[in-house]
């Protein structure tokens, strides 16, 4: 079921107002520091009162300020998972999970076997929160929230106090949660890497208001969104099915816009990876290039055009998708680009991120 937030607070000369939908699946609410976002989580929460705010559930309303409505957090059935995993050190894992099990009576009907195998918790039970790495601390976090039988879950930045190997130790574990719970994850992070690879849908926030929200292809591809912004790198992510592995060590993607090869990345045929391209790593040419080592060169037309600084950004239509390329404004100027520009895109590299399985993540940058 779709959660439907509208809320409304001001902070001294800051203010929120924002007003948004989160389908099933993960939705992003990203932006820099101080922009609002766990300010937000909290109002939904329930931790903290906004001055004019309205968050339900199909018709079931759990705030409405107009009507002096607001349910106590305790009573709101949605989980919340911090930045430190917040675990009750004196319990074991097992029973750090059944807590919130106790404390919520619509919490019967949730499985714990299969919780505890969704997030890989069966080795885990028996152990102590001071046992445990920060990544197996924030997969009994999530646990614990989801043996709540929430009908939300708001993760405020649950990654940002871990290293790399430990992020990418948990990455397969949210991906499966959003897959299988299907219910609505509203996500706040500033990292762009955990938004690109988990997230359906994107809300971009900036200083308590909301610049702009839809699918995370769409927005990664505006150029609009990337003025004056020192948080949102250009570049476009889509999804791409394998299409083979050869002999000499590399792998055929398919995607929206043609084919991409890549040194060999895990997964079968058929299988689902998500890509990301950055702008900085497509080159453009007006002829097709004959003698050049780049495997993936594509023909695309200049859909949209944007100057800044010494830079040109640029969207390209590939068949249906659409990439971003940034190269100098002398450069542009040299070649004469335009909108409706026919050009050929050198792809210097792809990252690909496979789909998540329980024994890891692989995230490799293919330079082809």
């Amino acid at each position: 079921m779709t959660m439907d937030v509208s809320v409304r607070h001001s902070f001294g000369a800051f203010a929120i107002d924002v007003e948004f939908r989160v389908p099933p699946g993960v939705t992003a609410l990203f932006g820099p520091s101080g922009a609002g976002k766990t300010t937000i989580l909290n109002m939904i929460a329930g931790f903290v009162r906004p001055e004019a705010g309205h968050v339900s559930f199909g018709d079931e309303v759990i705030l409405d300020t107009a009507r002096n409505l607001a349910l106590p957090a305790r009573l709101r059935r949605i989980g919340v998972v911090f930045q430190d995993a917040r675990l009750f050190p004196h319990l074991t894992v097992e029973k750090n999970l059944l807590y919130g099990r106790r404390r919520n009576a619509n919490a019967s009907a949730v499985d714990i076997d299969a919780i505890v195998s969704l997030l890989g918790l069966a080795p885990l039970l028996r152990r102590r929160p001071a046992k445990l790495s920060g990544g197996e601390k924030s997969r009994v976090a999530l646990g614990r929230a989801l043996l709540a039988n929430p009908r939300a879950l708001l993760l405020d930045e649950p990654l940002a106090s871990l290293d790399m190997p430990r992020k990418l130790e948990i990455l397969p574990y949210l991906e499966s949660l959003a897959r299988e719970t299907r219910i609505p994850v509203l996500y706040v992070s500033h990292s762009l890497d955990e938004v690109t690879h988990l997230a359906d849908r994107m809300i971009l926030l900036s200083q308590g208001h909301i610049r702009a929200q839809g699918p995370v292809f769409e927005l990664m591809s505006r150029l609009d969104l990337f003025s004056g912004s020192d948080h949102l790198r250009p570049g476009a992510i889509l999804e791409a099915a394998i299409d083979s592995h050869d002999a000499t060590g590399l792998t055929t993607l398919s995607f929206a816009g043609g084919r991409l090869i890549v040194p060999r990345t895990g997964g079968s045929p058929g299988e689902i990876v998500r890509i990301r391209i950055e702008a900085e790593d497509i080159m453009l040419a007006l002829r097709e290039p004959a003698d050049v080592s780049a495997n993936n060169v594509l023909p695309a037309i200049v859909s949209d055009m944007r100057m800044e600084g010494p830079y040109a950004d640029l969207q390209l239509a590939i068949g249906e998708a659409r990439l971003v390329s940034r190269i100098t404004r002398r450069s542009a100027e040299r070649l004469k680009l335009a909108p409706g520009t026919k050009v050929f895109a050198l792809i210097k590299s792809v990252t690909v991120g496979e789909r998540a399985n329980k024994n890891g993540l692989a995230t490799e940058t293919a330079k082809p």
